[in-house]
């Protein structure tokens, strides 16, 4: 990855980080998500964690207190969700959790021979990095035999987002996700990042086994709909509920997220 991309990711990020944790608590469909996401994580038993987008270190403490006996580690590109994820860490006095600026690909590099049992990424933070297929090989290469990945990306097909947009003539935006370049979610700044297709998924991470697959907001609003989640709020658990549902048929690939669980495989310990 050059280190102009990195530079852009970095900034945007750090742009983001003071407000961060305040916009999440304000939204109530983040903070479901969110916890689904660390509910598929905790179906897995580990002793060696990591988490890549690690941002204010929310993740992080929330693990440090259901595993207080896994050693955990976080890293983030950006110096100002590391300077919160720091603060954060020190507040609570946790000690089983470290946290370090870096990319994914200074990652090897980093942590020397060590390896881990768990690593997961939250809400797309693979969808920053440059080139996908080196992202998996990195992760690859970071994972011990039979580790688990819990993999969270912004989709590139997400169905109802563009229905919403077309509906508010809002062309650009109903098809920014299938443009080479994505731009995040911020109408006034540019973050460098793609959108990927299950498929594209699954072909870089062929490496490792799947072992699940699920999607969210199908046909419940995306977290930043804020206005339309607002007026469903008294409805909200069943379309959640519905999603759920949608789960086993093919529509689960046409939400906002998609998330992935893979295992590396073990049986390369006889060789």
């Amino acid at each position: 990855m050059s280190k102009s991309y990195n530079r852009q990711v970095e900034y945007y990020y750090d742009k983001d980080a003071p407000d961060f944790d305040k916009r999440y608590w304000q939204n109530h469909v983040l903070q479901r998500i969110r916890q689904d996401f660390r509910e598929q994580v905790k179906l897995y038993p580990f002793t060696s964690m990591l988490e890549v987008g690690s941002g204010t270190g929310i993740d992080l403490l929330h693990f440090a207190r259901t595993h207080p006996e896994a050693e955990i580690a976080g890293i983030d590109i950006s110096s100002g969700m590391h300077k919160l994820a720091m603060d954060r860490i020190k507040k609570a006095g946790i000690t089983n959790v470290k946290v370090y600026k870096a990319s994914l690909e200074e990652a090897e590099e980093l942590f020397g021979g060590s390896r881990f049992d768990m690593i997961y990424v939250f809400f797309g933070a693979l969808n920053t990095v440059e080139d996908l297929q080196k992202a998996a090989d990195t992760l690859y290469h970071l994972t011990l035999p039979g580790g688990i990945l819990v993999l969270a990306f912004v989709n590139k097909y997400y169905l109802a987002g563009m229905v919403l947009e077309l509906i508010k003539l809002r062309f650009r935006s109903a098809f920014s996700r299938l443009k080479p370049q994505w731009g995040g979610y911020s109408p006034g700044r540019h973050l460098p990042s793609r959108c990927y297709s299950p498929a594209k998924i699954r072909r870089s991470f062929n490496s490792f086994r799947l072992k699940s697959r699920k999607g969210y907001s199908i046909i419940h609003p995306a977290w930043y709909y804020n206005r339309l989640n607002n007026k469903l709020r008294k409805i909200s658990r069943w379309l959640w509920r519905t999603d759920m549902i949608l789960q086993r048929t093919p529509l689960w690939s046409i939400g906002e997220y998609t998330l992935f669980v893979f295992q590396k495989p073990d049986d390369i310990r006889k060789h």
